[in-house]
């Protein structure tokens, strides 16, 4: 409606859903005189106006229901049930409290979308508490103290691996003991596709002691590395996890020892003689088997690093599986002058991409390596897709290949059509905020009403592209949901606005979008995002040897495990937050992260290749198709001026489409 309903005053609809009727009451009070007969004709005008007064009511019930249920812009109520249900059903989770009980009503009744974005808002009347909270200066001293906090933490969960699960691959922080393959159970992949009895924690640690500048630990490390671990073992484990959390943190920590700047400090190694390049290459040589003997060029998913492919091997694996292997093989093969690893990593990257949709030019999650037919037809941004879209990116940053960055642009084209839902701003206009959902690969349309804890990584590939301000809105959204439990459960339903699987296993991504965001905006709210994660942490998952999953994140139950990326990833990108004056961010290099969180400098070296292009002819067709202004992703607010100069020490999202989020997720 465009005008405001003629009736009564402002503030009687706090009193709806009560007892009797607001405009009964209004009526009755004042706005009609009642004149009270008796005898028959009194006791028919009595029933007269009764009558009148509840069709009223019904028509005037109906009108607002219609209009709260198109509420603010009506392209995503229609796809998502966020509209409020007709007066009598049960409230949704959204408006309800911790416990069940309803939430107040505050000055809008029935709290909805839409006057949040009308006007006046739903809260109670006052400053803004979001601004109150978290925009202004954040003092150097706490950020100083955030910072040693963040150290802390790694030290705690590093020393104690070191002294209780060391030369094991993971530690058990409850029982303070070290935990390895499951031998017993082979079929048990959540183990035995991560752990290959290879001292995988210390491994994956390397760069995060040279980042916190602990060049005596480093080096410490890297010679127990070299002296203790072997990769000849008879352990059957993930391509894609060895890759990316052995292979990639050995490259980098090779990267940073002969890196002749040394801005981390002095992280040589007397003697060395490339000792950790000829391990990483020693793996991947026992990682090659799983590209062989598949008819369409897509891994096998798992390798045993003695005997290569199980002859049980499954002939299904996920996309990201098999396709986010290029910037681990790539670095491999440029330091070794050997095109062999990156050329089998690039053609699983083109056999995928050459299976996608040609309607919606969408992916699934699950592929058969053999037939090439879509096991898994669900397409999103999380679990068994996620790294695949952030490789397509980093390789082209990395190497500098153009058919990378069309096959990014394409997929980013395809994301934004298909699997973008919310207003078209994330700052501006009426509407739902900017979600990303799963759909079906060919058709587009909705699968289910979850998305997953791994999604929160996507904030930051946004960064890279600088289409900053879609990012703030999905990053806000998670980080939301963190507010709400203090963790991020694996997956979150939000249409029933609670957890679908209740797990936290400390996982990194939304720490690492929250570092990235701030690089970019360097606004003082991200700093308060992750003053409240590292808080949380701390809070809920801290135990006697280190920091342990939580199994509830409802009930904060935990279970005995501390995977590796905890202190690859989760601590590094806590304490580079805090740490303005690392060399990271002042040494003048550049660098990347991979998706295990390792870091790599974006080297010339790294662009140039000692062999003739993989793929020549295909390379020259796809360099003519590229225009110069497909160079930067495709989408409409891809665009890094769109963060107003006034807006970087206020909030990054209006405090009025912070407090629609909030409502969402339940928090008020």
């Amino acid at each position: 409606m465009s005008g405001p309903l003629k009736g009564p005053p402002a503030g009687c609809c706090a009193a709806a859903g009560s007892r009797g009727s607001p405009w009964a009451g209004w009526l009755a009070g004042g706005g009609v005189s009642l004149n009270y007969e008796r005898g028959p004709r009194a006791t028919m005008q009595w029933r007269s106006l009764v009558l009148g007064l509840l069709l009223l009511r019904l028509g005037l019930h109906g009108l607002l229901w219609l209009v709260s249920a198109l509420g603010p812009g009506l392209g995503f109520h229609q796809r998502f049930p966020f509209a409020l249900p007709p007066r009598g059903a049960p409230d949704p989770p959204w408006l309800r409290a911790a416990g069940g009980e309803p939430r107040a009503a505050g000055r809008c009744g029935r709290a909805h979308w839409g006057c949040l974005l009308r006007g006046g808002g739903c809260g109670p009347a006052g400053g803004d508490e979001y601004e109150k909270r978290y925009s202004g200066a954040f003092p150097p001293q706490l950020r100083a103290q955030l910072r040693d906090a963040a150290r802390g933490m790694f030290v705690f969960g590093y020393d104690n691996y070191m002294r209780h699960a060391f030369p094991q691959d993971e530690l058990n922080p409850v029982h303070c003991r070290g935990r390895g393959p499951d031998r017993a159970d082979p079929s048990n992949l959540n183990i035995n596709d991560v752990l290959g009895n290879y001292s995988l924690t210390l491994i994956d640690a390397l760069d995060t002691l040279a980042v916190m500048g602990n060049s005596s630990e480093f080096q410490k490390a890297v010679k127990l590395v070299i002296d203790t671990v072997s990769f000849d073992k008879d352990s059957t484990v993930q391509v894609f996890e060895a890759t990316i959390r052995v292979l990639g943190s050995l490259l980098s920590a090779h990267i940073i020892i002969t890196d002749t700047k040394q801005p981390f400090g002095d992280m040589t190694i007397k003697d060395y003689d490339d000792e950790l390049l000829h391990m990483a290459r020693d793996l991947a040589v026992r990682l090659l088997p799983a590209f062989e003997n598949t008819k369409t060029g897509i891994p096998y998913p798992r390798v045993n690093l003695k005997t290569g492919v199980p002859p049980d091997s499954n002939n299904e694996t996920c996309t990201a599986g098999a396709g986010s292997l290029l910037v681990e093989f790539g670095i491999l093969s440029r330091l070794l002058g050997d095109s062999t690893f990156e050329w089998v990593a690039r053609r699983a990257v083109k056999a995928l991409w050459s299976l996608r949709s040609n309607d919606t030019g969408l992916l699934g999650n699950v592929v058969n390596i053999q037939t090439g037919h879509w096991v898994g037809k669900q397409s999103g941004l999380g679990a068994g897709l996620d790294s695949f879209y952030e490789y397509l990116l980093k390789s082209y940053i990395l190497f500098g290949k153009k058919e990378d960055l069309e096959m990014f642009n394409g997929a980013y084209r395809s994301i934004q059509n298909y699997l973008r839902r919310g207003r078209e701003a994330c700052n501006e206009g009426e509407g739902d905020p900017p979600l990303y959902v799963n759909v079906n690969m060919f058709s587009g349309q909705l699968m289910n009403t979850w998305i997953d804890s791994l999604q929160a990584f996507f904030p930051g590939l946004q960064v890279l592209i600088g289409d900053v301000e879609d990012a703030i809105c999905l990053h806000a959204f998670y980080y939301a949901i963190w507010k709400r439990y203090g963790a991020l459960p694996e997956r979150y339903n939000w249409q029933l606005q609670a957890p679908d699987v209740l797990f936290y296993p400390l996982r990194p991504e939304l720490v690492e979008s929250t570092y990235l965001l701030y690089q970019a905006t360097k606004n003082p709210f991200y700093l308060h995002v992750g003053m409240d994660i590292l808080q949380s942490l701390e809070k809920y998952t801290k135990v006697k040897c280190g920091y342990a999953t939580l199994h509830h994140v409802i009930e904060k139950s935990k279970e005995d495990r501390m995977e590796s990326f905890f202190l690859s990833e989760t601590c590094k990108y806590l304490y580079l937050l805090f740490d303005e004056e690392n060399p990271v961010h002042k040494s003048g290099n550049k660098y990347m992260f991979t998706t295990e969180g390792h870091i790599v400098s974006v080297d010339k070296r790294f662009r140039d290749s000692l062999w003739q292009d993989t793929f020549p002819e295909e390379e020259e067709r796809n360099a003519e198709k590229l225009k110069p202004n497909e160079l930067k992703a495709m989408n409409s607010s891809s665009n890094c001026n769109r963060v107003p100069d006034e807006r970087r020490y206020l909030l990054p999202l209006k405090s009025i489409y912070m407090r629609q989020i909030d409502q969402m997720v339940g928090l008020i």
